[in-house]
Formats: C-alpha cells, sequence, structure tokens
C-alpha cells in the first residue's frame, strides 16, 4: 500500500464527507493505493456515524473511535499503530489542510528520501493576533531549542517514512513534537514544503490560549529526556556544585570579613544575623537535594526496562 492518511478528528461530522471525496479524487488521479484511518476522538456531534456511512461505500476508510476525549497524541498513537502504508500522512479534519499537497509530499518521501515531510503554512489565514503572532513566538523557541529548522512545527499535515511512526512512541500531548521525537530516535531527514492553508468552513476551532504553555511546558520536559534521561545526574550534579560553589563562596566571604573585622577591632554582628547567612545556608541545601535528585534519578534510570534499548539502523 502506499500511503495511509491518519486524521484525529473531535466533532468534525460537517467536514467528513467532503474530505473523504477530496482524498479519494487525489489518490484517484496520482494512482495511488491508499488507507483513510479516522480517529474519533469522543466526538458528540455524530462524527462517528458519518464514518460509518462513509465506510459502507470505500472500503479504504477505517475507524477507531474512543469512549472519551483523551487528545490528539492519543488519536495519533493509535493512528500510527493500525496504519500499514509505506508513507503515512496526518492531516486535520476541518478542511484546512488540502489534500492536494499529499503528492508532492509523498514523492519527497519516496524520491528525494526525506524520513519526515512537513507542512508549513505558509500563508495564514488566521486572525494575526490570537494566532499568527504566538504561532511565530513558539516556533521560534521550538527551532532554538529542538535544532529542526522547520517554520511550522505544529502544522497537522506532515508525511512520515512509515518505520518512523512504528519506532516512536507520542504520548501526552507530544503530537506537536513528532519531528522532534523522530530525530532522537535518529531520523535526521526532515524536510518541509509550503503548503496552502485554507479557512475553516464548518464547526468552531479547538485553539485555545492554553495550547502555548502547555507547549512551551512538553518543549522542555522533550529536552530533558533527550539531553539528559540516560544521565540525570549530569544535570543535578552539575547543578548541585553550582550551588554548592555559591554557599562556599558566600560562606568564605562571611567568614573572611569577619577576620578582617576583628583584626581591625571593629564591631561585627553575629553571623546568624547576615541575610548572607541564610544565603548561603540555602545554597548548600540546595545543592545537597540536587545530588539527591541525582541519584534518585541515576537509579531510576539504571533499573528501567528500556535503559538498553537502542535503535539499530541495519545489522549483518
Amino acid at each position: 500500500m502506499d500511503i495511509s492518511i491518519v486524521i484525529p478528528l473531535f466533532n468534525e461530522a460537517e467536514s467528513l464527507p467532503e474530505l473523504t471525496s477530496w482524498i479519494n479524487r487525489v489518490a484517484a488521479e496520482n494512482h495511488l493505493s491508499y488507507e483513510l484511518i479516522m480517529v474519533d476522538d469522543g466526538s458528540t456531534d455524530g462524527s462517528w456515524s458519518t464514518i460509518e456511512e462513509l465506510a459502507k461505500n470505500d472500503p479504504a476508510i477505517h475507524g477507531i473511535s474512543f469512549r472519551r476525549n483523551y487528545g490528539k497524541s492519543a488519536a495519533l498513537f493509535c493512528g500510527f499503530r493500525k496504519a500499514q502504508g509505506d508513507v503515512v500522512f496526518t492531516m486535520d479534519a476541518d478542511l484546512q489542510d488540502s489534500p492536494d499537497e499529499i503528492p508532492e509530499m509523498y514523492r519527497m518521501i519516496r524520491e528525494d528520501g526525506f524520513d519526515i515531510v512537513s507542512g508549513w503554512k505558509q500563508h495564514r489565514l488566521d486572525n494575526k493576533v490570537t494566532k499568527n503572532l504566538p504561532s511565530k513566538l513558539y516556533n521560534a523557541t521550538a527551532r532554538a531549542i529542538t535544532g529542526i529548522k522547520l517554520h511550522d512545527m505544529n502544522c497537522g499535515l506532515k508525511a512520515y517514512r512509515r518505520e518512523v511512526i512504528k519506532d516512536i512512541e507520542v504520548y501526552g500531548e507530544m503530537h506537536r513534537y513528532i519531528p522532534y521525537l523522530a530525530k532522537n530516535a535518529g531520523y535526521t531527514r526532515i524536510g518541509e514544503k509550503p503548503v496552502h492553508h485554507m479557512r475553516r468552513k464548518f464547526g468552531k476551532s479547538k485553539f485555545g490560549a492554553s495550547r502555548f504553555v502547555n507547549g512551551f511546558l512538553d518543549l522542555m520536559s522533550l529536552w530533558f529526556l533527550s539531553t539528559f534521561g540516560k544521565k540525570p545526574m549530569h544535570f543535578f550534579g552539575y547543578s548541585g556544585i553550582l550551588m554548592f560553589l555559591v554557599g562556599f563562596v558566600m560562606t568564605l566571604w562571611i567568614i573572611l570579613a569577619k577576620l578582617a573585622a576583628q583584626h581591625a577591632g571593629r564591631i561585627y554582628r553575629a553571623v546568624t544575623d547576615q541575610p548572607l547567612f541564610y544565603l548561603a545556608l540555602t545554597a548548600v541545601l540546595a545543592g545537597l537535594m540536587f545530588f539527591l535528585a541525582g541519584f534518585v534519578g541515576e537509579l531510576v534510570s539504571r533499573n528501567s526496562a528500556n535503559r538498553n534499548d537502542y535503535n539499530i539502523k541495519s545489522e549483518f
């Protein structure tokens, strides 16, 4: 099978007939065999009934229905697990992603050798204040931390070589950073294609301001796990040493200042009456806690069942 298209959806019943018809036309015109995997993430508007009706007339359509809303990452995880195509696409169900982009992105994977091709909504039709500007800030931060030069990390329209989605685990709200997960798994050929962005025709946006806060926290979690996941003592140990040094310098300063005052015959207030003493004590205790956290992290890491899991590219 040439392609699998995984579509997570939540209350998108109105757009599904047009979307499936569009995908069918594009696949037929380009002689692509395909399967369409729709994951209903606990919709309450009859989306699942619509999927069942569409599947009766099209054997390429497959469906997964959650009993409640779990989120986009869970939907993609289940869709990826079911996908069998050589190239796996993801796209949103709201008709803002154009299926006409599929043939060229497929070619970039198969002929140009990319592991991932991410869509770039170069000319967005969203509100510039509430979506465009925050999106630019979000993507700039993501590029700086991940080292992946994508303009639109969170674009729903992406294409993956099948091995990529079988080797990564999407969980929590990590769907925003699948390219970063793939990079950490060793898939570094990541390309980008400008794609056409269309206005939403039906329903309402699931966008919320908390998305950016949650996205930043998820990014920090991924960065920490990918950098120090198997060596937590390197992070906590360095931090502990730094805090100890800060506390030691403060303590040394207090002692030297007291000795100098005594030598000069000046009145010197008690050490415990000085704010610097408590700052030094706090720094030392913080350093100790960092070290303890590092030791605990090392124990957890070394006793993990997957501590020696490595992604082997080839073997003979």
